[in-house]
């Protein structure tokens, strides 16, 4: 299959302070589980932008993050942490909260996975390991979900074309509703693999898909290392992925019995974004950055 699957799981909330908790299922990125924290004052305004629906009327800002701060909101994020959740980042790396890592400064969001230059002990709670790499991966758990609606992110991906990076903007159930992977579904607005650095893969995940036809493999994005909008409009019957407010691929999903449409996609699901080292087509060669960093000036939530 061409694309790659990250791992991710879902935990139990646990407190504000402690990112996430033990693993419980098995996806394609790993993500966090928060308490539930205090809304900010003023509520969220997109920049004031108000997308057209395409049925008609505009849609309503409900979720935004533009990371002018210093460090990460904490009412809006989680940090993921393999020492809490025992996830992996594809079984090379170590999800850590490290301004290494993960960093807001300059009005910018900055995920980075790294080869540290010395090998060291990932803490995990199903065992420590040796790795001498590190990943990042942010989620709204606990904090912000949402069913239907327009999601959105302004993001420029890792400036290489050399194998063995790998990007992500995705969405996840908040709840296992109808089970583990893939049965509950998965959204990913935007998978970058850097082998194939000149294309961004939309693609929707759950029992029954024909990968063959629920992932966009023709959406070119040419100097994907400078920013771009990512975004999806999902409704009830369908997902839209729109790239630089182009469509470049729609879904409409028949899951397997005894699931039936709007069904996985009619649960709330959560924002996730992920830097790792990649695998598989492509994996790590001799050749790949020490470092690699996304960059977001933006997610964008409506409804």
């Amino acid at each position: 299959m061409l694309r790659l699957r990250l791992l991710c799981v879902v935990g139990t909330a646990v407190v504000a302070t402690a990112a996430l908790a033990p693993v419980v299922s098995t996806s394609a990125s790993g993500i966090p589980v928060a308490a539930a924290a205090a809304a900010p004052a003023s509520g969220p305004t997109c920049g004031g932008e108000r997308p057209a629906k395409e049925s008609g009327g505009r849609y309503t800002c409900s979720f935004d993050d533009d990371f002018n701060g210093t460090s990460l909101d904490a009412t809006k994020w989680v940090v993921q942490e393999t020492a809490v959740t025992g996830i992996s980042a594809l079984g090379k790396g170590c999800y850590v909260n490290s301004p290494n890592n993960v960093r807001v400064s300059g009005g910018q969001l900055q995920l980075t996975s790294r080869k540290e230059s010395a090998y060291f002990q990932c803490t995990s709670p199903f065992g420590t390991y040796t790795t001498e790499r590190t990943a990042a991966t942010i989620g709204s758990y606990g904090l912000f979900n949402q069913t239907f609606g327009r999601f959105e992110f302004r993001a420029k991906m890792p400036a290489t074309t050399v194998s063995g990076i790998h990007s992500a903007l995705w969405l996840y159930p908040q709840k296992h509703t109808y089970g583990g992977w893939p049965n509950s579904g998965e959204v990913d607005v935007a998978e970058w693999f850097s082998a194939d650095a000149g294309r961004v893969y939309p693609s929707v995940h759950y029992a029954g898909e024909d990968t063959r036809l629920s992932t966009g493999y023709n959406c070119r994005v040419p100097q994907s290392s400078q920013y771009h909008r990512y975004a999806v409009e999902w409704t009830p019957t369908s997902m839209r992925f729109l790239y630089d407010n182009r469509v470049c691929f729609t879904h409409r999903w028949t899951p397997a019995s005894p699931l039936v449409a709007p069904q996985p996609f009619d649960q709330p699901f959560y924002v996730v974004l992920t830097q790792v080292f990649g695998g598989a087509w492509n994996s790590i060669t001799a050749q790949t950055p020490t470092s690699a960093t996304m960059t977001v000036d933006w997610v964008r939530v409506w409804k």
